[in-house]
């Protein structure tokens, strides 16, 4: 059992930046696969980046990708998502997941998450 506690959202100009991170109690998190989504309002639940456990497969959903980056520190099981660049569309609740694969080289499809944080709230403005 692990638990997600994401921070770092906020309110940013439009080509702001933000990192949001997301930290895991509960259990080492060095053996888990990882990925941050969004959901805005009125639409669906968007998979915008993942992470393998061993952090060498990545994805990012294309509107995102040169502008997002995931990454991980297992000494503070903790993940992070850069978001540079922002556009309004950006906004929405992001979310934290994760599933424990240990060992498993996969980038796990987005009804695979296991584990979900609370989400935290990203506003940019025009």
């Amino acid at each position: 059992q692990v638990q997600l506690v994401e921070s770092g959202g906020g309110l940013v100009q439009a080509g702001g930046s933000l990192r949001l991170s997301c930290a895991a109690s509960g259990r080492t998190f060095s053996s888990y696969a990882v990925g941050w989504f969004r959901q805005a309002p009125g639409k669906e639940r968007e998979y915008v980046a993942a992470m393998s456990w061993s952090g060498g497969s990545l994805y990012y959903i294309d509107s995102v990708k040169g502008r997002f980056t995931i990454s991980r520190d297992n000494a503070k099981n903790t993940v992070y998502l850069q978001m540079n660049s922002l556009k309004p569309e950006d906004t929405a609740v992001y979310y934290c997941a994760a599933t424990y694969t240990p060992g498993v080289e996969v980038i796990l499809r987005d009804h695979e998450y296991d584990y979900w944080g609370q989400g935290t709230q990203v506003t940019v403005s025009s």
